[in-house]
């Protein structure tokens, strides 16, 4: 059984006791939209991970504060905060979203493994303004039916995928957003040319680009911004950072405008 099929098979266990309880969070205001800041971007954007550990790499940042941690990335421009809610193997939780969503107003992305509405639900009510939906985890009706759900709901949607494969599966709902897992969620192993790999079939100049994982500094972001990627989701490197603005500010390269061909 691979990582990703056991924490799918933990999410599942958690559906009846989500579904039996009405989310009950403080309310936030309105947020803009991840998408539309996206499409406009002439330098690289970051959307910075507030993210305790992971199955691959253990403990990473146990003792951070996320409202606090929240409050930096803001400050330093991330154009999106994102927050591990899966609890289990990320030491996440839903209430980390509700704090942070009550600190910060820019986009704010729910990242957990979906595979319910009620997970969607739950997202909206704590706060989230985007959720991620994992190719990987879901069959093509799943993946279709909680687009859908989630973009009435008037929340963005990061698609993610790690293969050409993912991708192409993806088109067929007509995502506003692709995310490229540089991370294997079968292996966990980590590699930039899976985004560099799926840009090339990639054509539809609408489409917002981001390369997630494996992002520690300058280098890393001149691969994905020269493949066509108008944003990066970065986690460990900055929970693990001791000047989190510096480093954060550092990946804002130049890029072409999003939807543009280079």
């Amino acid at each position: 059984m691979t990582i990703l099929n056991k924490i799918i098979a933990h999410k599942k266990t958690e559906l009846d006791s989500l579904r039996a309880i009405k989310p009950n969070f403080i309310q936030t205001a309105k947020r803009p939209s991840l998408y539309e800041r996206l499409s406009q971007a002439t330098t690289m954007q970051v959307i910075a991970e507030m993210k305790r550990a992971s199955p691959s790499k253990g403990d990473i940042a146990t003792n951070v504060e996320p409202v606090e941690q929240a409050k930096v990335y803001a400050k330093a421009g991330a154009v999106c905060i994102s927050v591990l809610t899966e609890g289990k193997f990320f030491k996440g939780s839903f209430a980390d979203l509700n704090a942070v969503a009550q600190v910060v107003d820019i986009p704010l992305l729910c990242k957990d493994f979906m595979i319910d509405k009620v997970q969607i639900d739950y997202a909206k009510a704590a706060g989230a303004s985007v959720i991620l939906l994992i190719v990987a985890a879901l069959t093509d009706e799943e993946l279709a039916s909680l687009y859908t759900y989630a973009t009435a709901l008037e929340l963005d949607v990061l698609v993610e995928v790690h293969d050409i494969e993912e991708l192409q599966r993806a088109l067929k709902i007509n995502p506003k957003i692709i995310g490229v897992n540089n991370r294997n969620l079968k292996t966990f192993e980590v590699d930039l040319a899976q985004t560099t790999e799926v840009a090339r079939y990639l054509t539809n100049n609408g489409i917002a680009f981001i390369s997630e994982s494996g992002i520690w500094g300058y280098r890393d972001v001149e691969i994905v911004a020269a493949a066509g990627a108008c944003a990066v989701l970065v986690g460990e490197s900055l929970m693990r950072s001791h000047n989190v603005t510096a480093d954060l500010q550092a990946l804002q390269i130049p890029i072409t405008k999003a939807g543009e061909k280079r």
